[in-house]
């Protein structure tokens, strides 16, 4: 008994001494994954988190929905609660509003009360209470588009999986490669996994995985059915019938994208128009008819542009896009090879080189750009401030002036007098340049920030479209017994004025000239032919090569060949994805480049007719008041008198044409913003730099569209209005 009690005592100090050690590796464990979240997640995320947290101790509200958000929650790895998601989005709201409310009692003390400021405060609670939901719904957000972001790397995933269980059969080996490349975000998901079975949390790999596979049932199952099929091949002895298994669980993946693609385009197509009609269509042509009804309705004109403002800049454009985000959310499972860039050379890439080698960021250069048309653009409004009563007429005929601020009577504008406007087209034609400058600024800003990356995009793209066939003749060549670094010059020059030259001829450069080995010359960090074509397709694909390369060279020549066929057969997939989809991109960048900007722009021109046929009218029945009646055909047709058609009129009731063009021109960015970003993450699926690239390129060209057709529409409608008006006179 004493030598059994012996033992136990032992064996037992020695597994407690062991889950001692095991407690104390946990938390560097957990540190790691903990650094590696929050690089991932980024600042803005954490920083939510911080908000969200410190918001849940401060007020702690409940939501009804608290499951879902839960649940989006875990899919975006934040440590947060639904509670904290509800709780900032209520300490925001009721910050908003005592700002607006502080915003109201410190104008009322400086210039007086005024009915418009009022509505301006209440608008704005109100804005505060209705965004009180959609900020709860911030992590559901944030999960659909990790969704996107995830189930676009799921058809690489699965081939980084089976490419590397062809040559060696452990799964947990090839979800580690696979965490390794397949790129953000699901790269997190797949080390939590490791994480989690490290930790204890699960005893092996399968049953993390198989958990994981559960959220994905619902939206992804092609993806749950093609890991199923990579574990099964685990319990297959015969090496013919594993290596099917694995060939299977791509062709199940590619067969299922397709499907659900297929079925995205045709119930992509209604959504997308009605978006647009209510968005875009609707919205702009109500414009037209809006400085008329809003003066026939009374009221004050500087109340009308508050209203106008909060709808159609501020309401319409997050209804817009809350509505194009749960059009996206529905996108289905895309590819995306996804670069291998680090963070420092990325944001390298974005800055721009001055004379003398300095490196600024475009912001600068574009902020510089943007106010320097902001102050020409808001001239008019500071040459009233310092002088109320400078002005110039440019068209004597008609009584048309160049800044045009009236008083309350429709007369003259003077220092001693309230003063409205400016109604005139000088101030309104020079306002143009407020949403061109914007537009430019902007545009140019994300066109610079994306340049060098979308070149690089584009080059690697062209090497991935060549890399199949190049990689096909490598492992023939290998299996020809050629030797791997030599084989590289062979297909080098067999392919030669193609960018597969020149990724295979930097490899046998780095060989024969700087004396590297085959892992130096593909991944050194300075001279690497990787790094040089930035691609995780690439660079997993060279990584196998020199793994199985340890294992003979018959293993390399197949697994080469193997992947070459698996690469090709995702290209078609994705060619034919891309076709799907070609009716329902083109018809969004056709809104957006040509239908939105022409539509508002002759909008803008009508309404600065009608506001200057308005102001005009009432020049005549001021200034003749005798013939007024007879000249303007008011005889006999109701009008009590001339007061009333001269009240109507009022400079007071109406909205300034220079304002009401500053609203529509930036509805116009807004909207070609939204709409360059769908467009973007329909055809490409989630990629910042794409996005980024549209929307540059769209702003640019659209904005000066825009501006040509709105400074021609004003210019050719007010001819003709100084020609009616002075047939009046």
């Amino acid at each position: 008994m004493a030598s059994v009690d012996e033992i136990m005592r032992k064996y037992g100090d020695k597994i407690d001494y062991d889950l001692g050690m095991y407690k104390k590796k946990r938390p560097s464990t957990s540190k790691e994954y903990e650094t590696f979240r929050k690089e991932i997640l980024g600042k803005n995320l954490t920083f939510y988190e911080s908000v969200c947290n410190r918001s849940e101790k401060i007020v702690g509200i409940r939501t009804k929905k608290r499951d879902k958000i839960q649940k989006s929650i875990d899919a975006v790895h934040l440590k947060i609660t639904p509670e904290g998601a509800a709780s900032a989005a209520t300490f925001f709201s009721l910050l908003f509003s005592i700002l607006a409310v502080i915003f109201g009692v410190v104008f009322t003390l400086i210039a007086g009360f005024s009915i418009g400021v009022l509505f301006l405060i209440v608008l704005f609670i109100l804005i505060a209470i209705v965004m009180i939901f959609p900020l709860t719904n911030i992590p559901i957000y944030l999960a659909d588009r990790w969704r996107m972001m995830a189930s676009n790397q799921m058809v690489l995933c699965v081939l980084y999986i089976m490419m590397y269980m062809r040559h060696t059969s452990n799964l947990e080996h090839a979800v580690r490669f696979a965490a390794d490349h397949v790129g953000l975000p699901l790269s997190l998901d797949f080390r939590k996994i490791i994480w989690d079975v490290e930790t204890g949390k699960y005893s092996t790999i399968k049953l993390a995985l198989d958990d994981y596979l559960e959220n994905w049932m619902e939206d992804a199952p092609e993806f749950v059915e093609s890991m199923h099929l990579i574990e099964s091949s685990l319990m297959e002895g015969a090496e013919d019938r594993r290596v099917a298994l694995l060939e299977k669980s791509l062709d199940v993946m590619l067969d299922g994208t397709y499907n659900k693609m297929l079925h995205f385009s045709h119930e992509l197509r209604n959504p997308v128009q009605m978006l647009h009609m209510l968005g875009v269509v609707l919205p702009i042509l109500g414009l037209v008819i809006f400085p008329l009804v809003g003066s026939l309705l009374g009221g004050s004109g500087t109340l009308k542009a508050y209203i106008l403002f909060g709808i159609y800049n501020i309401l319409l454009p997050l209804l817009v896009f809350i509505l194009g985000l749960k059009i996206l959310s529905k996108r289905p499972v895309g590819y995306s090879t996804g670069e291998i860039l680090p963070q420092a050379a990325i944001k390298k890439l974005k800055k721009i080189r001055l004379p003398g080698g300095v490196e600024i960021s475009p912001l600068w250069i574009a902020s510089g750009f943007i106010l320097a048309f902001l102050i020409i653009g808001f001239s008019p409004l500071i040459i009233h401030a310092i002088s109320p009563s400078f002005d110039f007429s440019i068209a004597k005929t008609a009584d048309l002036d160049f800044l045009d601020y009236k008083n309350e009577k429709g007369g003259d504008c003077t220092p001693d007098m309230d003063c409205f406007g400016p109604f005139g087209v000088g101030a309104t034609l020079i306002g143009l340049l407020i949403p061109l400058g914007l537009g430019l600024g902007l545009g140019w800003y994300f066109i610079v920030k994306t340049k060098k990356l979308m070149a690089i995009k584009k080059e690697t793209q062209e090497l991935e479209n060549e890399f199949s066939s190049a990689l096909f003749q490598l492992g023939n060549r290998i299996g020809d017994g050629v030797p791997a670094e030599a084989a590289f010059g062979d297909v080098a020059r067999s392919t030669k004025g193609s960018k597969t030259s020149e990724f295979f001829g930097l490899v046998y450069s780095n060989i024969m000239k700087n004396g590297l080995t085959l892992q130096q010359a593909l991944f050194d960090p300075k001279v690497g032919a990787v790094y040089k074509f930035p691609s995780k397709l690439i660079e997993s694909s060279m990584k196998i090569l020199l793994e199985t390369s340890k294992k003979g060279v018959s293993i390399v020549s197949r697994t080469l060949t193997g992947i070459s066929t698996y690469i090709m057969q995702i290209q078609r997939a994705n060619e034919r994805l891309k076709d799907l989809m070609a009716d329902i991109t083109s018809s969004m960048k056709a809104q957006t480049s040509f239908l939105t900007p022409i539509i508002a722009g002759i909008v803008v021109g009508i309404g600065i007719m009608i506001v200057t046929i308005m102001g005009g009218l009432q020049d005549i029945t001021i200034t003749s008041p005798a013939d007024s009646a007879d000249n303007l055909g008011l005889q006999g047709t109701g009008v009590s008198s001339l007061s009333s058609l001269v009240d109507l009129f009022s400079p007071v009731n109406i909205i300034p044409s220079y304002f009401f063009q500053l609203i529509v021109g930036l509805y116009v960015l807004q909207v070609v913003a939204i709409l360059s970003f769908m467009s973007s993450v329909v055809e490409n699926g989630p990629d910042s730099i794409r996005e980024q690239s549209s929307i540059g390129k769209n702003l640019k060209n659209t904005t000066i569209f825009y501006f040509l057709v709105s400074l021609i529409a004003t210019l050719a409608l007010t001819i003709l209005v100084v020609v009616v008006i002075s047939g009046f006179r």
